[in-house]
């Protein structure tokens, strides 16, 4: 746990799951910097070129009287701290709102004193006050923006927040593009904010996301599937090279009844492994809400029953009764937002032990240097090589009695 000190007041702040082991702070310089500017505390913040933030800008109290939307804050800081305003969080990640749900309850707050919303739910009618935590992912700022836009208005206070390595020129021209003059703060502690002023007679078009592609002949059991990715979802342009491999050596035949696409992204292993065979039912999870629609919609996309399908946000596999599941598949993530950890796929690997029947397997995918069959091994107690190649290789793990 650790506390952010702010104008409203001092919070301590967990992430999602909370793990007293976990080094990594629940907040950032970004998330302090932005609100400091919202408290006026930042005159003298001084211009970033000709078109930068006025001191002026900077030393003013932003008025938060109406309709504030936080989006993309990163496990609550921002939400936590401005609950008394009644701000709406817009998210891509279960986690996030897990942690803010969290966050906000142990400062004391009610818990509808916060609404917690996705990125595929319909925004507010007006945003009065739009703050952005710049995500990793620019096609996700552009979704988020373009479904914005039609709420704000010419009065609408506009503020970006990141780190100085994750706010690049590609990001103040989507700002630009799509809200109206953008220009940027100077760098304090390596973070930055970025100022907009809304544009109402701005046309921006419809967002270009969803987006789909055909799988290709080199795609293994994927082969001719049609793969939809929303904004956000790793890899929405191609097929990443890892799932690729995966697809190659696809466990198929396993008689297996219930199958989990474990962190599934766009669904398209488990849909694979739906094709492959129709007697199987698959349960679709990840903690991105982005990736769990894109999931349903590659499913659905190729013409399989629904009812042989279960779409679930949530945290690894948590949510599935213990001793349910015949075969795991997993592609598991190394890092968080911009942090590189192996603590997302262990706790991945041990759901999957809780979650198999006695004799189902977990099957994975990752690059070789992260070394998973040792994890495996100590969970499991045996570890298989199914496939390899110089960068990935793929993993069997049975679930035996002890």
């Amino acid at each position: 746990m650790n506390r952010l000190i702010t104008s409203w007041g001092a919070y301590d702040l967990t992430r999602f799951p909370e793990d007293p082991r976990d080094p990594l702070r629940a907040w950032s310089a970004a998330d302090a910097y932005l609100l400091r500017h919202l408290a006026g505390e930042t005159g003298g913040t001084g211009a970033a070129g000709a078109a930068g933030a006025t001191e002026e800008e900077a030393a003013k109290p932003v008025d938060l009287s109406g309709s504030v939307v936080v989006v993309g804050d990163r496990w609550g800081a921002l939400t936590t701290a401005l609950a008394e305003y009644a701000p709406t969080l817009i998210t891509d990640s279960f986690l996030a709102a897990e942690a803010t749900r969290a966050n906000t309850a142990r400062a004391g707050f009610a818990p509808d004193a916060v609404r917690i919303s996705t990125t595929g739910d319909a925004p507010p009618s007006r945003v009065d006050v739009l703050l952005v935590r710049v995500p990793k992912s620019l096609a996700l700022l552009e979704d988020q923006l373009h479904r914005l836009a039609p709420a704000l208005h010419a009065g609408t206070v506009v503020v970006g927040t990141g780190m100085v390595t994750e706010i690049h020129t590609s990001t103040l021209d989507l700002f630009e593009r799509i809200i109206g003059p953008t220009r940027t703060s100077l760098a304090r502690q390596k973070a930055r904010l970025i100022f907009s002023t809304p544009d109402p007679e701005r046309a921006t078009g419809a967002g270009p996301w969803p987006r789909s592609y055909v799988l290709d002949a080199d795609s293994g059991a994927g082969a001719g599937l049609t793969a939809v990715n929303h904004a956000g979802v790793f890899c929405a342009e191609r097929l990443d090279i890892g799932t690729r491999f995966f697809l190659r050596h696809l466990p198929t035949g396993a008689d297996a009844a219930h199958i989990v696409d474990l962190g599934c992204g766009n669904g398209v292993l488990g849909t694979a492994a739906a094709v492959a065979d129709p007697r199987a039912t698959v349960t679709f999870i990840d903690e991105s809400y982005p990736a769990v629609a894109s999931a349903e919609a590659t499913f659905r996309a190729n013409a399989l029953d629904p009812a042989r399908a279960e779409f679930v946000a949530g945290d690894a596999l948590s949510a599935v009764p213990a001793g349910s599941v015949d075969l795991v598949l997993n592609n598991p993530p190394f890092h968080s937002h911009q942090a590189t950890s192996g603590a997302t796929a262990w706790r991945m690997f041990a759901g999957a032990r809780s979650a198999l029947r006695p004799g189902g397997e977990l099957w994975v995918v990752g690059n070789r240097h992260l070394g998973y069959h040792v994890k495996l091994r100590k969970l499991f107690g045996n570890s298989q090589v199914v496939a390899s190649d110089p960068k990935f290789v793929v993993l069997r793990a049975v679930k035996r009695d002890r």
